[in-house]
């Protein structure tokens, strides 16, 4: 990973959606559960205002590797799962949810959700990017 992480952020009055692209392993829990927020046809792609932003805090929460995240104006944020779980996928990678600290290459991140590379082979360490085995 080259630098921080390079997120962009989608605002309204009551939620900030951020979006980290190189993280993003195309589950589409965010274009399935909310289409009219989540548009990949759209520019922006994300359009926030099309709900409310409780609806979009729990559709965010369904993105397995952590690229959509968001934040309440009032101040929220996800709250982590406890306990924390892993999941092996059949072709190894790990879906972790949880209070997690993941060691990077620019230091400790703060996380709630996360994909790790099972096979070793990402170029986005310790994410899974699918570039290797574990991805496909």
């Amino acid at each position: 990973m080259s630098g921080e992480s390079e997120q962009k952020a989608y605002r309204t009055e009551s939620i900030t959606v951020t979006f980290e692209a190189r993280r993003c392993l195309h589950a589409a829990e965010c274009v399935h559960g909310l289409p009219e927020v989540f548009d990949p046809t759209k520019r922006p792609w994300i359009q926030p205002d099309k709900t409310t932003a409780e609806r979009l805090a729990e559709v965010v929460r369904r993105c397995p590797s952590g690229a959509l995240q968001y934040e309440l104006v009032e101040g929220g944020t996800e709250s982590p799962d406890r306990p924390t779980t892993i999941t092996r996928s059949a072709a190894g990678q790990l879906t972790v949810r949880g209070e997690l600290s993941v060691d990077t290459p620019q230091g400790a991140r703060a996380e709630t959700r996360v994909m790790l590379c099972g096979c070793g082979q990402s170029r986005l360490q310790p994410y899974c990017d699918h570039a290797g085995p574990c991805g496909e």
